[in-house]
């Protein structure tokens, strides 16, 4: 089972020095070789892999500043760019901008990769043209070294290892007669089935506050300036620190709830498409367009989509089954009769059925209705590795779809 480790870099200025400037060699690479296969399918011809790395190679003598770059790297960079046309198309891969893309580089030899321990809370890592290079040892590599990928965040270099475990996937839960339903909300990041809320504040009020004001304060600076260039990475660690929580909450609860259950049921939930802007264009205009950005803030700050990544990564290790369902109704649905009407939310956390009066946290009884969709259909093969075929949950009433 291969499974990443990410560890906080110490680079010396010499190192960063060098990390930016492969990062920099990697991006005019994959730049150059996007535009070359564009103009290719502009003639309706097709380029790949193998033709660009030999120009590549042809390129080097005309082009020194590429040698810099250890060569494993640049034709990693132009595999990713293989593979990212092929699975995306050539026109709909993005080029990498000089001030939005943060730098990154993967070396994909594990054999020339040594890592060494130095102590309890520091470990070293030699990579190529880079040398020997410090890093905070915060967890056990656990596995042979596959691939190295550095990257920057949020001003910090981090390392992150591909590892070999050495062990497969368990082809079966510990409980295997276990499932649960999950409804993922704005106000509550999710919701199970068997009651339990799961939820955590991603940035302070306090950082809420400056990150306004360094908004308004950018707003006003001049581009390319030095003092922008200094709100932006302000504003860069602000967003940074709750990414970082937002990510540990999600592997968290994903843990804990792939653990305890065989099934686990979400809502089919395209939330790329749900929080697309509703802006519009100038000829036709969208409505409610502040409302839906403060829908689609709430909506990416719960972070639902990494939530579901979260709970798929983690049940490669408990053999849990993570199933999609159909979110229509689901929260109209009275979970004890079955009964379907709108008029049965009588808020957002308050469910009260028009037919039996059964009373509910509404986001529970969403939940329930997703359990109980999963559980009638077992057979749909997803072992969370893809998306299963959207199902409709089954009125208990009329034993048909609502």
């Amino acid at each position: 089972m291969l499974s990443g480790r990410r560890y906080r870099l110490e680079l010396t200025a010499e190192q960063s020095k060098q990390c930016q400037e492969f990062g920099d060699i990697c991006r005019a690479v994959w730049n150059t070789g996007l535009e070359q296969r564009r103009e290719y399918r502009r003639r309706g011809v097709w380029m790949d892999y193998v033709p660009q790395t030999a120009e590549l190679a042809e390129a080097k003598p005309d082009h020194p500043w590429l040698k810099t770059a250890p060569a494993q790297v640049l034709q990693q960079t132009l595999r990713d760019l293989d593979r990212a046309c092929r699975e995306h198309g050539t026109f709909s891969v993005r080029w990498r901008s000089k001030m939005r893309w943060s730098p990154s580089f993967r070396f994909p030899a594990g054999k020339s990769i040594a890592v060494e321990r130095l102590g309890r809370k520091w470990g070293r890592v030699k990579l190529l043209k880079l040398g020997w290079a410090r890093f905070r040892w915060s967890r056990p590599l656990g596995g042979e070294i596959r691939s190295a990928t550095v990257s920057r965040k949020g001003g910090q270099w981090f390392v992150s290892f591909l590892v070999d475990e050495g062990r497969e996937a368990p082809q079966k839960h510990a409980l295997p007669d276990t499932a649960v339903g999950i409804d993922r909300g704005v106000t509550v990041a999710a919701v199970t089935s068997d009651g339990t809320f799961h939820d955590r504040q991603f940035i302070a009020p306090g950082e809420t506050v400056r990150y306004r004001r360094l908004q308004q304060k950018l707003a006003r600076q001049k581009k390319g300036s030095t003092n922008r260039r200094k709100a932006v990475a302000a504003l860069g660690r602000i967003a940074g620190r709750a990414a970082d929580r937002r990510t540990d909450f999600c592997a968290y609860t994903a843990n804990r709830i792939t653990a305890r259950k065989a099934l686990v049921v979400l809502e089919d939930l395209r939330t790329r498409n749900m929080t697309a802007s509703a802006s519009g264009s100038i000829d036709q205009p969208g409505r409610n367009v502040r409302q839906k950005a403060g829908l689609n803030r709430a909506i990416l700050d719960k972070g639902w989509h990494k939530f579901e990544r979260a709970l798929r990564n983690a049940a490669r290790h408990t053999g849990s089954q993570i199933l999609l369902v159909n979110a229509a109704y689901t929260s109209q649905t009275c979970n004890r009769c079955g009964h379907v009407d709108a008029k049965s939310r009588k808020s957002q956390a308050a469910f009260e059925c028009t037919a039996c009066g059964h009373r509910d946290h509404a986001d529970v009884n969403a939940a329930k209705n997703q359990r109980d969709a999963g559980l009638a259909f077992p057979a749909c093969g997803d072992l969370g590795t893809s998306r299963s075929p959207k199902q409709e949950p089954v009125s208990r009433a009329t034993g048909r779809n609502p």
